[in-house]
């Protein structure tokens, strides 16, 4: 009897998580590093990336991004062991953000490159998202990224140059989106310095 080898359902590995983060530093920046999904499906890129940042961060229980960048925004998002909540805000949030929340830690701000940046521009915007007390927000790093002329086509270009669906802004009024009564405060603590155990 013989076994047909290519009929057996194993599962190839997930391809690792393009993401840099800020180093401890007692300088806060505004941002706390970038992530390059492959992909503009909320669905299938959160399970990794909060698979990596739930050890680090605390069990991240909340995320939300501005709706202009991705045509489908999931409510919630079965992930290991829990679930991830997720919203949106349009005129409140940098269009290139992403939004994390841990419950009993904070919140933590990421750089979003788009999905087909080339990745020179790609590793360049990692760099400049991850440094220590860094004052550039993530569309002034993906302005001056554009600037340079090269990396990113002409899709990232116009997402730049924030062309928004206004579409998306009805359907978001529509679903109940509202702004937040005040700012969601930012994690006090470096990542790196976060006790273990600390998540829900």
């Amino acid at each position: 009897m013989t076994i047909d080898r290519t009929t057996t359902s194993e599962r190839a590995p997930s391809p690792p998580v393009r993401l840099s983060l800020t180093p401890v530093s007692p300088v806060p920046g505004l941002l706390d590093g970038a992530w390059w999904p492959r992909s503009r499906d909320l669905t299938r890129e959160l399970p990794p990336l909060t698979a990596v940042l739930d050890p680090l961060w605390g069990r991240i229980t909340h995320v939300t991004v501005n709706p202009a960048h991705w045509p489908v925004i999931p409510h919630k998002v079965p992930v290991a062991g829990h679930t991830v909540h997720v919203g949106w805000f349009t005129d409140e949030q940098d269009p290139h953000e992403l939004l994390l929340l841990s419950y009993t830690v904070g919140r933590w701000d990421l750089l979003v490159i788009p999905p087909e940046t080339a990745a020179a521009a790609a590793a360049r915007l990692m760099a400049a998202a991850a440094m220590a007390g860094g004052l550039r927000t993530a569309s002034q790093l993906m302005a001056d990224e554009v600037a340079t002329g090269d990396g990113i086509d002409a899709g990232g270009r116009e997402a730049v140059d924030g062309v928004a669906a206004r579409s998306r802004e009805e359907a978001w009024e529509t679903d109940g989106g509202a702004a937040p009564t005040s700012p969601v405060p930012r994690h006090t603590g470096s990542p790196g310095r976060m006790p273990s155990g600390q998540g829900m």
